[in-house]
C-alpha cells in the first residue's frame, strides 16, 4: 500500500495492519470449526460449535480492546455485534 493509506489501516508506528498472523483464539476457532464440520451431528458437534464461538468472541473482544489499528477495532466490534444479534435472535448455541 502507498504512503497515502489512510490512518484507519495503520498502527501507531505507521505500519499497515489489516491482517496479521493468526493468534491463539483464531487458530482455536478454525480448528473447532473444521472439527464441527467433520463430526456427525450430535452433542460433540454442538460442543465444538460452542467452543468455537467462545474463541471467536475472545478474538473479537481482544481486537476491540487492543486492536493495532482502527480497522481492527471496528472489525472486532462488528463480530461482537454479530454475536449480540445471534443471542438476541435465539440462534446462539
Amino acid at each position: 500500500m502507498s504512503p497515502s493509506t489512510p490512518r484507519f489501516f495503520r498502527d501507531r508506528d505507521g505500519r499497515v495492519v489489516i491482517g496479521q498472523l493468526p493468534n491463539v483464539p483464531l487458530i482455536g476457532w478454525l480448528v473447532l470449526r473444521v472439527a464441527a464440520w467433520l463430526i456427525p451431528p450430535g452433542h460433540a458437534e454442538r460442543l465444538c460449535d460452542a467452543f468455537a464461538d467462545g474463541f471467536m468472541f475472545t478474538w473479537a473482544y481482544l481486537e476491540l480492546a487492543r486492536g493495532d489499528s482502527p480497522f481492527r477495532r471496528v472489525l472486532g466490534a462488528v463480530v461482537l455485534a454479530w454475536f449480540g444479534f445471534k443471542i438476541w435472535s435465539g440462534t446462539a448455541p
